[in-house]
């Protein structure tokens, strides 16, 4: 099978965000469904809901999207264009990436980026400029092609609310 070009979602920011996390291209179920992170074996949305104390995982998209508005996260991904065969991020190919520092010019309460995955972190932190009062803050993937069991990557995805704290 020939590799794809796929784009990703639009940014779902909001000038208050304080919490930016960035993957790195929505995978294949993601992209039919128009939702980042679609795939119901992703523990994204139980990893999120760990750190705001709100079951995520359960509720709808759009209310989903309507916990994460309350708790001043955005959603982006590092990547705005490449090619690949699978959901995979080891195929990603032609990497065309997002202006990373064009958004976060737009956030003035930003106080930390975090990246889903080595993928995310690899573009994303390339295209970043210093940033001083932004921590960035790689994770473990939330992808079920990532075999760390739950419980070790809660820990890590738990940090985030540092950044969420008044």
């Amino acid at each position: 099978m020939p590799p794809v070009r796929h784009a990703s979602f639009a940014p779902h920011v909001y000038p208050d965000t304080r919490l930016l996390i960035l993957g790195s291209l929505p995978g294949a179920r993601s992209l039919a469904e128009r939702r980042y992170y679609a795939h119901p074996t992703n523990q994204f949305w139980r990893l999120v809901g760990e750190v705001i104390d709100r079951p995520l995982a359960a509720m709808d998209y759009d209310d989903r999207l309507a916990a994460l508005r309350k708790a001043r996260i955005g959603l982006w991904d590092a990547i705005r264009t490449a090619e690949r065969r699978s959901s995979s991020d080891s195929e990603i190919r032609g990497v065309e990436a997002q202006d990373l520092a064009a958004l976060v010019a737009t956030l003035p309460d930003l106080r930390m980026i975090a990246f889903n995955g080595g993928k995310a972190a690899a573009i994303g932190r390339r295209q970043l400029p210093a940033l001083e009062g932004v921590a960035l803050v790689d994770l473990p993937s939330s992808s079920a092609a990532n075999t760390l069991r739950f419980a070790t990557k809660a820990p890590r995805w738990l940090s985030l609310g540092d950044a969420l704290a008044k």
